[in-house]
């Protein structure tokens, strides 16, 4: 509960919200073992760890954005003694355009683990658990309202709230390390670069042209950059 949210409908809006997570929780659970999910039909452990595994991760990179956008301007050199593995992650994330990479590849990462945990916990057509109501295995299952409350409030709303609170402290271990690695290994490969070419395009016809903290490609950067953009158009 935030500070200050002492009123009567603040306690209610929390306590039906925590109610409504610890059902989804425990029915998604269910569905597992009960082998009603897409990857537990043929291996429910496989999937049970999948799916714990990619909400962690996605809570990393979800609250690693928000400490990467927050410490931007703040010079690293206040944190470099007390905080070294931040230190390292925005010394070289607040260099040029890296944190635009960063951004970009930061996104792919995100809709691939909740692919991932979509697969792993996501119910089946027809899902039938523990004898529901109709109307509540519909809201929860068919509609994918249990799954969205899960992987919204434990992998991306509750980190991002905490992130954003404590941005020095929040990154400062190896995981984030990691993952801010692989974000950055998802840009350079170029998966996502037609995203560069949309933007160029959109600034050009509002009349504001991109501004970058790089010098101008050229030569063997620029074709390398444009090769890219045709690679990523081409998926």
């Amino acid at each position: 509960m935030a500070y200050g949210e002492n009123d009567p409908l603040s306690i209610f809006k929390n306590i039906y919200s925590t109610i409504l997570l610890i059902f989804s929780v425990i029915c998604i659970h269910g569905l597992i073992f009960t082998k009603q999910t897409g990857l537990s039909e043929n291996q429910p452990i496989i999937a049970l760890v999948l799916l714990w595994v990619g909400i962690f991760w996605l809570s990393m990179i979800e609250g690693g954005q928000a400490s990467h956008v927050g410490l931007a301007p703040i010079d690293e050199e206040l944190f470099k003694d007390s905080h070294p593995i931040t230190y390292k992650i925005t010394h070289f994330c607040n260099k040029g355009d890296n944190l635009d990479r960063y951004l970009l590849g930061r996104q792919f990462g995100v809709i691939f683990v909740v692919f991932c945990i979509n697969l792993s916990g996501g119910p089946i057509a027809d899902a039938d658990l523990w004898g529901l109501p109709g109307w509540v295995q519909q809201i929860f299952f068919g509609t994918g309202f249990a799954m969205i409350l899960f992987t919204c409030m434990v992998g991306q709303l509750n980190t991002q709230v905490n992130a954003s609170i404590c941005m020095i402290d929040f990154i400062n271990n190896y995981i984030s390390l990691f993952t801010f690695w692989c974000c950055m290994v998802v840009e350079f490969v170029g998966i996502v670069h037609s995203s560069y070419a949309i933007q160029l395009a959109i600034g050009q016809m509002a009349g504001k042209p991109i501004q970058s903290r790089e010098p101008p490609k050229e030569g063997f950067t620029l074709l390398f950059f444009w090769a890219r953009v045709l690679f990523s158009f081409a998926l």
